[in-house]
Protein backbone atom coordinates (compact mmCIF):
# COMPACT_ATOMS: atom_id res chain seq x y z
CA UNK A 1 0.00 0.00 0.00
CA UNK A 2 1.36 3.57 -0.59
CA UNK A 3 -0.04 6.40 1.86
CA UNK A 4 -0.68 9.74 0.35
CA UNK A 5 -1.31 12.74 2.46
CA UNK A 6 -3.07 14.84 1.06
CA UNK A 7 -2.60 18.87 1.17
CA UNK A 8 -5.68 20.95 -0.51
CA UNK A 9 -4.62 24.30 -2.11
CA UNK A 10 -7.12 27.29 -1.60
CA UNK A 11 -6.06 30.60 -1.91
CA UNK A 12 -2.52 29.76 -0.95
CA UNK A 13 -3.57 27.85 2.32
CA UNK A 14 -3.73 24.31 3.06
CA UNK A 15 -7.33 23.86 4.14
CA UNK A 16 -9.97 20.86 3.99
CA UNK A 17 -13.47 20.54 2.62
CA UNK A 18 -16.27 18.94 4.19
CA UNK A 19 -18.13 16.87 1.72
CA UNK A 20 -16.44 18.81 -0.31
CA UNK A 21 -18.05 21.78 0.15
CA UNK A 22 -16.52 25.19 -0.12
CA UNK A 23 -18.36 27.34 2.29
CA UNK A 24 -17.49 24.29 5.29
CA UNK A 25 -13.44 25.08 5.38
CA UNK A 26 -11.08 24.22 7.91
CA UNK A 27 -7.59 26.30 7.11
CA UNK A 28 -4.29 24.10 7.96
CA UNK A 29 -2.10 26.89 7.58
CA UNK A 30 0.92 26.93 5.22
CA UNK A 31 0.98 23.97 2.89
CA UNK A 32 4.97 24.01 3.06
CA UNK A 33 4.57 23.36 6.98
CA UNK A 34 2.17 20.58 6.16
CA UNK A 35 4.28 19.24 3.38
CA UNK A 36 7.40 19.11 5.87
CA UNK A 37 5.49 17.70 8.70
CA UNK A 38 4.61 15.04 6.23
CA UNK A 39 7.54 14.05 5.35
CA UNK A 40 9.07 14.04 8.81
CA UNK A 41 6.36 11.59 9.64
CA UNK A 42 7.95 9.10 6.75
CA UNK A 43 5.20 10.26 4.24
CA UNK A 44 7.27 9.58 0.38
CA UNK A 45 4.39 11.04 -2.26
CA UNK A 46 1.90 13.62 -1.57
CA UNK A 47 -1.66 14.13 -2.80
CA UNK A 48 -2.18 17.87 -3.66
CA UNK A 49 -5.37 19.32 -4.70
CA UNK A 50 -5.80 22.72 -6.47
CA UNK A 51 -9.21 23.53 -5.03
CA UNK A 52 -9.46 27.13 -6.70
CA UNK A 53 -8.21 25.74 -10.15
CA UNK A 54 -10.85 22.08 -9.83
CA UNK A 55 -13.81 24.97 -9.61
CA UNK A 56 -12.57 27.89 -11.82
CA UNK A 57 -10.02 25.82 -14.19
CA UNK A 58 -6.23 27.35 -14.85
CA UNK A 59 -3.78 27.38 -12.28
CA UNK A 60 -4.45 28.63 -8.83
CA UNK A 61 -2.26 27.87 -6.87
CA UNK A 62 0.90 27.02 -8.65
CA UNK A 63 3.16 29.07 -6.60
CA UNK A 64 2.54 27.15 -3.25
CA UNK A 65 2.94 23.57 -5.55
CA UNK A 66 6.48 24.66 -6.40
CA UNK A 67 7.39 25.76 -3.16
CA UNK A 68 7.02 22.80 -2.31
CA UNK A 69 8.41 20.50 -4.19
CA UNK A 70 11.87 23.21 -4.05
CA UNK A 71 11.54 23.34 -0.10
CA UNK A 72 10.31 19.93 0.94
CA UNK A 73 11.69 17.33 -1.68
CA UNK A 74 8.89 15.07 -2.08
CA UNK A 75 6.95 13.36 -4.94
CA UNK A 76 3.77 15.25 -5.70
CA UNK A 77 0.42 14.58 -7.89
CA UNK A 78 -1.90 17.20 -8.64
CA UNK A 79 -5.21 17.75 -9.68
CA UNK A 80 -7.51 20.39 -9.99
CA UNK A 81 -8.45 22.82 -13.22
CA UNK A 82 -6.10 20.88 -15.58
CA UNK A 83 -7.71 20.85 -18.77
CA UNK A 84 -4.84 20.85 -21.27
CA UNK A 85 -1.62 19.87 -22.48
CA UNK A 86 0.37 22.86 -22.06
CA UNK A 87 -0.80 23.11 -17.73
CA UNK A 88 0.57 19.24 -18.12
CA UNK A 89 3.76 20.08 -19.94
CA UNK A 90 3.74 22.80 -16.95
CA UNK A 91 3.19 20.79 -14.10
CA UNK A 92 6.25 17.73 -15.65
CA UNK A 93 8.44 20.61 -16.06
CA UNK A 94 8.61 21.63 -12.20
CA UNK A 95 8.57 18.29 -10.70
CA UNK A 96 5.14 16.82 -10.09
CA UNK A 97 5.66 13.38 -11.08
CA UNK A 98 1.89 12.49 -11.67
CA UNK A 99 -0.67 14.88 -13.16
CA UNK A 100 -4.29 13.93 -11.88
CA UNK A 101 -7.00 14.54 -14.49
CA UNK A 102 -10.88 15.01 -13.77
CA UNK A 103 -13.62 16.50 -15.13
CA UNK A 104 -11.06 17.20 -18.32
CA UNK A 105 -11.07 13.56 -18.25
CA UNK A 106 -14.63 13.33 -19.94
CA UNK A 107 -13.01 14.25 -22.64
CA UNK A 108 -11.54 10.84 -24.03
CA UNK A 109 -9.88 12.61 -26.69
CA UNK A 110 -7.74 14.73 -24.61
CA UNK A 111 -6.95 11.92 -22.00
CA UNK A 112 -5.90 9.87 -24.85
CA UNK A 113 -3.70 12.65 -26.15
CA UNK A 114 -2.16 13.14 -22.60
CA UNK A 115 -1.47 9.40 -22.63
CA UNK A 116 -0.03 9.16 -26.14
CA UNK A 117 2.44 12.42 -24.91
CA UNK A 118 3.47 11.53 -21.22
CA UNK A 119 2.30 7.73 -20.37
CA UNK A 120 -0.01 6.17 -18.00
CA UNK A 121 2.61 6.24 -15.31
CA UNK A 122 2.43 10.19 -15.39
CA UNK A 123 -1.21 10.89 -16.40
CA UNK A 124 -4.10 9.12 -13.73
CA UNK A 125 -7.69 9.84 -13.71
CA UNK A 126 -9.61 11.16 -10.61
CA UNK A 127 -13.14 9.60 -10.53
CA UNK A 128 -15.17 11.71 -8.05
CA UNK A 129 -18.58 10.34 -7.46
CA UNK A 130 -22.11 11.14 -5.95
CA UNK A 131 -23.99 7.71 -5.39
CA UNK A 132 -21.49 6.32 -8.29
CA UNK A 133 -22.09 8.87 -10.55
CA UNK A 134 -19.24 11.36 -11.72
CA UNK A 135 -18.56 14.67 -10.35
CA UNK A 136 -17.07 17.43 -12.01
CA UNK A 137 -15.96 21.22 -11.36
CA UNK A 138 -14.83 20.95 -7.97
CA UNK A 139 -17.85 18.61 -6.87
CA UNK A 140 -20.22 21.19 -7.78
CA UNK A 141 -21.82 19.43 -10.60
CA UNK A 142 -22.80 15.62 -11.20
CA UNK A 143 -23.06 14.20 -14.63
CA UNK A 144 -24.94 11.50 -15.82
CA UNK A 145 -22.17 8.88 -16.34
CA UNK A 146 -21.95 6.01 -14.27
CA UNK A 147 -18.49 5.48 -12.79
CA UNK A 148 -17.37 1.80 -13.30
CA UNK A 149 -19.06 2.38 -16.60
CA UNK A 150 -16.62 5.61 -17.00
CA UNK A 151 -13.69 3.37 -15.81
CA UNK A 152 -14.28 0.80 -17.98
CA UNK A 153 -13.54 3.55 -20.81
CA UNK A 154 -10.70 4.70 -19.58
CA UNK A 155 -9.17 1.48 -19.13
CA UNK A 156 -9.51 0.86 -22.44
CA UNK A 157 -7.92 3.88 -23.42
CA UNK A 158 -4.47 2.93 -21.60
CA UNK A 159 -5.16 4.39 -18.24
CA UNK A 160 -3.66 2.45 -15.35
CA UNK A 161 -4.19 4.09 -12.14
CA UNK A 162 -7.61 6.01 -11.09
CA UNK A 163 -8.06 8.02 -7.59
CA UNK A 164 -11.31 6.93 -6.33
CA UNK A 165 -13.49 9.57 -4.48
CA UNK A 166 -17.06 9.40 -3.01
CA UNK A 167 -17.76 12.90 -2.12
CA UNK A 168 -20.57 11.72 0.26
CA UNK A 169 -17.46 10.75 2.65
CA UNK A 170 -14.85 12.90 1.91
CA UNK A 171 -13.83 15.33 5.21
CA UNK A 172 -16.53 13.69 7.36
CA UNK A 173 -14.36 10.98 9.36
CA UNK A 174 -17.35 8.29 8.72
CA UNK A 175 -14.84 5.40 7.20
CA UNK A 176 -14.23 5.10 3.17
CA UNK A 177 -17.16 3.58 0.98
CA UNK A 178 -15.65 0.12 1.05
CA UNK A 179 -18.47 -1.49 -1.27
CA UNK A 180 -18.35 1.84 -4.03
CA UNK A 181 -14.44 1.14 -4.10
CA UNK A 182 -14.77 -2.24 -4.30
CA UNK A 183 -16.61 -2.00 -7.40
CA UNK A 184 -14.11 0.33 -8.87
CA UNK A 185 -11.29 -2.02 -8.28
CA UNK A 186 -13.11 -4.92 -9.74
CA UNK A 187 -12.69 -2.76 -13.23
CA UNK A 188 -9.30 -3.88 -13.58
CA UNK A 189 -7.76 -0.37 -12.29
CA UNK A 190 -5.31 0.17 -9.79
CA UNK A 191 -7.27 1.94 -7.54
CA UNK A 192 -6.01 4.72 -4.41
CA UNK A 193 -9.12 5.30 -2.40
CA UNK A 194 -9.99 8.49 -1.31
CA UNK A 195 -12.87 10.13 0.92
CA UNK A 196 -13.51 9.38 4.59
CA UNK A 197 -10.58 7.45 6.08
CA UNK A 198 -11.01 7.35 9.83
CA UNK A 199 -8.77 5.35 11.06
CA UNK A 200 -6.26 2.28 10.49
CA UNK A 201 -9.09 0.04 9.95
CA UNK A 202 -9.95 2.07 6.81
CA UNK A 203 -6.04 1.55 5.70
CA UNK A 204 -6.60 -2.31 6.31
CA UNK A 205 -9.79 -2.21 4.10
CA UNK A 206 -8.80 -0.68 1.13
CA UNK A 207 -5.36 -3.19 1.20
CA UNK A 208 -8.09 -6.05 1.92
CA UNK A 209 -10.14 -5.31 -1.57
CA UNK A 210 -6.93 -4.63 -3.44
CA UNK A 211 -6.33 -0.98 -3.32
CA UNK A 212 -3.08 0.26 -4.35
CA UNK A 213 -3.11 3.09 -2.16
CA UNK A 214 -4.90 5.63 -0.10
CA UNK A 215 -5.31 9.42 0.09
CA UNK A 216 -5.79 10.69 4.17
CA UNK A 217 -6.59 13.75 4.63
CA UNK A 218 -8.43 14.91 7.81
CA UNK A 219 -7.71 11.39 9.70
CA UNK A 220 -4.18 12.72 9.94
CA UNK A 221 -4.66 16.59 10.41
CA UNK A 222 -6.79 16.10 13.55
CA UNK A 223 -5.25 12.57 14.57
CA UNK A 224 -7.62 10.13 14.30
CA UNK A 225 -4.81 8.47 12.61
CA UNK A 226 -1.26 8.63 13.46
CA UNK A 227 0.69 8.90 10.16
CA UNK A 228 3.93 7.15 11.69
CA UNK A 229 1.99 4.50 13.11
CA UNK A 230 0.42 3.87 9.71
CA UNK A 231 3.48 4.31 7.48
CA UNK A 232 5.20 1.60 9.66
CA UNK A 233 2.53 -1.10 9.18
CA UNK A 234 1.10 -0.49 5.67
CA UNK A 235 3.82 1.84 3.52
CA UNK A 236 5.21 0.13 0.56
Amino acid sequence: MKLYPAIDLHEGRAVRLFKGDYNQVTDYGNPVEQAKRWKNLGAKFLHLVDLDGAKDGGFKNLEAVKNIIKEVDIDVELGGGIRSLEQIETLISIGVKRVILGSSALNLDFVKSALDKYGPEKIVIGIDCKNMMVATHGWLNTSNIEATDFAGRLKALGIKTIIFTDIAKDGTLEGINVNATRKMVECGLDVVASGGAKSLNDIEAAKKIGCVGIILGKSIYNGDIDLLEAVKKYQD
